[in-house]
């Protein structure tokens, strides 16, 4: 007969794996590290774009109206999701295979839910904005629909990501406040705060 301590061993044991089936594990640490690459390198393209020579430091007084140049900027962004999206796909579909599980799960399609409505419903408003001459809010949206999608998907995924919205939700806030370094707190939100937390999501899930 079994005593305490082995009942509840198999308890934990049944905990964790209904945890795990409720729960999409397989997002990799390195992918966020990667998309924060990314967003920098898009940030440094925007900011030859549109501001240089002047220093990334200095308060922007202007609105780009420009539509080429909102074409630019546009397509750097979705350069930017696309590359982030793919090396995620690439990256979570290599750490699911060597843990032996499906990439493509309940959990998985649960989480991708959370997060689409929020992002779809942020990406239309920010389009929105660009069409009525709202410029200065572009990227403090961007921030905040952003970190809602992350703390909607954490139900489903790592707790880590809930307090990574947390944050993009915070910088967007401020951000707000100062339109005229939206560009700069976009590429702290999406590029060097993504690498911090890819970095310990890697340190402690990846390795």
């Amino acid at each position: 007969m079994k005593d305490i301590h082995e009942y509840q061993k198999d308890i934990a044991s049944i905990r964790s794996m209904m945890e795990r089936s409720a729960k999409f594990l397989s997002l990799s640490g390195l992918a966020g590290v990667l998309a924060g690459v990314y967003a920098l390198v898009g940030a440094l393209l925007a900011y030859r774009l549109v501001h240089f020579p002047l220093s990334p430091l200095e308060y922007r007084q202007y609105s780009i109206r420009d539509s080429s140049t909102l074409l630019q900027l546009t397509l750097i962004g979705s350069t930017v999701l696309v590359a982030s999206i793919t090396t995620g796909l690439w990256l979570s579909q290599r750490k699911a295979k060597k843990a032996g599980v499906k990439l493509w799960n309940s959990a998985s399609r649960m989480m991708l839910i959370n997060v689409s409505i929020p992002l779809v419903t942020g990406g239309i408003f920010v389009l929105i904005m660009l069409f009525t001459g709202h410029f200065g809010l572009a990227a403090p949206s961007c921030l905040i629909f952003y970190g809602i999608a992350l703390i909607q998907g954490s139900t489903n995924s790592f707790d880590e990501i809930r307090y990574l919205g947390f944050c993009e939700i915070l910088l967007g806030l401020i951000s707000a406040l100062w339109p005229g370094y939206g560009l700069l707190f976009w590429g702290l939100g999406f590029g060097l705060v993504h690498i911090v937390y890819g970095g310990i999501m890697y340190n402690k899930y990846d390795k």
